[in-house]
């Protein structure tokens, strides 16, 4: 007998509502309400390599103050679009992975099925480092992508609260202490912040958290086609190019005295193993062919890939290693970064944070990375 009617209707909701819980329960993601509270913050601060540092801050910020991260979408910057675009987390990373170290839950599932009883319109707070000093209140969402970042979620706060007295290291003494005597999850659920409550870049003893940061089945998947296709014929050298005019003019201005950016992640956080140079941040042409041949012919490659948001130089690298180049087109960062973390060999950008992803990926995995234009002190290129 064939269903029809409201009848049918109803059972067909109530079927797929069953059904999405089984697959977010699947996941490791509890719908049941935490009474430890919830952390959620906006990813504001630069593009994914920025974003992603931040991330790893934000959930071991969650784990040491023992709430549910709400994981929020990747805030993405559509050429010549008015406003940012906002991607679910699961778009690029498994979520199941995330939840090994830590309680998390997508935001979208947060604000759907939690939100309206434990944090509903009319009692949500804001949290920033400081309040405006002619409001008296956070600019939560002042300006984008803040303001289209929680219009997303339908989200606007009816008060706020500055945390600048607390303590922001996780290592501090009395850490998780003040932190929840300050702001009790009996009174306060949701930790809304306007920003992550992390560091740029990425704090030393977060880095090793990279590990939980697995793609998506879908970007894995692209991966693994692209160098099917491209990339089989024996081992290949992935690289990043980050230059161009902007970059340039950057690079221009370096002292030599602080780091720049994800510099830590090649001169070590004390400056360990040099500084920072114009070439390190702007490596000369002639200097990164002649690195990519020494690597090609070390690693015995068949080809080259090349990951940039700019000139890829195909030809004119190609012709330098004699052995075939490729880009990924039209580029899409997310599967060039998965392909950079497979390849045999892999030499980045030291000043660039989406060259440090690639760089943390391959440290937890434990493949071999290079930096262009820089040699540890005592002579070594290689991590």
């Amino acid at each position: 007998m064939k269903l029809q009617g409201p009848f049918h209707q109803i059972l067909t909701f109530v079927l797929l509502h069953v059904f999405s819980h089984l697959c977010l329960a699947a996941a490791g993601v509890s719908l049941e309400v935490d009474p430890k509270g919830y952390i959620v913050f906006c990813p504001c601060m630069g593009r994914f390599g920025n974003q992603a540092d931040h991330y790893l801050g934000s959930l071991e910020f969650a784990k040491s103050v023992d709430r549910t991260l709400i994981l929020p979408p990747w805030v993405e910057y559509p050429y010549r679009a008015a406003k940012s675009d906002q991607i679910p987390f699961s778009t690029y990373f498994s979520v199941d992975a995330i939840a090994e170290y830590h309680r998390v839950i997508p935001m979208e599932t947060f604000m759907k099925e939690l939100a309206p009883s434990i944090w509903p319109k009319g009692e949500r707070v804001g949290f920033c480092y400081r309040k405006d000093g002619e409001t008296g209140a956070c600019r939560m969402k002042e300006g984008n992508p803040f303001g289209p970042f929680w219009d997303k979620f339908n989200i606007h706060f009816d008060r706020s609260e500055e945390y600048g007295h607390l303590p922001m290291k996780t290592q501090s003494p009395g850490f998780q202490e003040s932190w929840l005597n300050s702001f009790p999850p009996s009174e306060y659920p949701v930790l809304a912040f306007a920003g992550a409550p992390a560091s740029f870049p990425v704090e030393e003893h977060n880095v090793g958290l990279q590990e939980y940061f697995q793609w998506s089945r879908k970007i894995e998947q692209e991966a693994d086609d692209f160098i099917i296709k491209e990339l089989s014929e024996g081992p290949y050298v992935g690289i990043h190019l980050r230059h161009g005019l902007d970059w340039n003019n950057v690079c221009g201005h370096v002292d030599g005295k602080n780091h720049l950016f994800a510099s830590p992640q090649c001169l070590g956080y004390n400056f360990e193993y040099g500084r920072v140079t114009e070439e390190l941040c702007a490596p000369p042409r002639d200097v990164m062919k002649k690195q990519l041949k020494k690597i090609v012919k070390k690693i015995e490659a068949k080809a080259v890939f090349v990951a940039t948001d700019s000139d890829a130089l195909i030809q004119e690298l190609q012709k330098a290693v004699k052995v075939k180049v490729v880009q990924r087109t039209p580029p899409e960062p997310h599967i060039d970064l998965a392909i950079l973390g497979k390849s045999d060999h892999y030499i980045g950008n030291c000043v660039s944070s989406f060259s440090s992803f690639a760089t943390r990926e391959r440290e937890v995995n434990g493949k071999p990375t290079s930096f262009w234009a820089f040699k540890r002190k005592g002579g070594k290129e290689e991590l």
